[in-house]
């Protein structure tokens, strides 16, 4: 398996490589969508246990193919997001927070991933995946519920810390699945 983006990425454009990554961001998204409105208590909702994922589905993606194809990824899983959560009729406000907070905080991702991806193999996820979190968090719960009477600054507090825990758990996974592609970065000396 070869272990350049570029190089992997060089074949061009084919639905084939985008199918699977973008019909899992699009399921994960809407499954938030929905799971976000069910709060857990003061301080959670059960999208902060689901929505991590697409951060995870971006970096398998940039690790493999590069940023270019994550970006596909991540505006087409924009695109299907928002769409099957209004079809799924999410509230319309949880829906337009969900895709702004969405693009933003995974073309963040991305830029972070890729900055840092011939680091040690888990800190371009890792770091990515936290900073991403924080202005996904902030620009989601400001502009879904905002102004309703929810107590949404500590549900939004709640959210980022379970988020930045399964940025924790989710190294477990990534490990896994770029070292079954073959795809594990040579290690840096620094």
């Amino acid at each position: 398996m070869n272990n350049n983006p570029t190089d992997a990425a060089e074949g061009g454009f084919s639905w084939r490589r985008i199918v699977l990554p973008v019909l899992s961001m699009a399921f994960v998204v809407t499954l938030s969508n929905i799971l976000v409105q069910y709060p857990i208590n003061d301080w959670l909702t059960y999208g902060a246990f689901s929505y991590p994922l697409t951060y995870l589905v971006t970096d398998v993606c940039n690790r493999w193919a590069g940023p270019s194809l994550a970006r596909r990824v991540a505006w087409v899983g924009f695109v299907c997001g928002v769409a099957f959560s209004l079809l799924a009729q999410v509230q319309w406000r949880v829906a337009v927070a969900s895709g702004a907070a969405f693009i933003v905080s995974q073309l963040l991702d991305i830029a972070v991933f890729n900055q840092l991806r011939k680091k040690t193999w888990w800190k371009a996820p890792l770091l990515g995946s936290c900073v991403a979190s924080f202005i996904d968090t902030l620009i989601f719960f400001a502009i879904a519920f905002a102004g309703t009477g929810l107590p949404w600054i500590t549900l939004g507090a709640g959210d980022l810390c379970m988020k930045l825990a399964m940025a924790l758990v989710l190294l477990a996974p990534f490990r896994a699945i770029i070292g079954a592609m073959g795809l594990m970065p040579r290690q840096t000396t620094r």
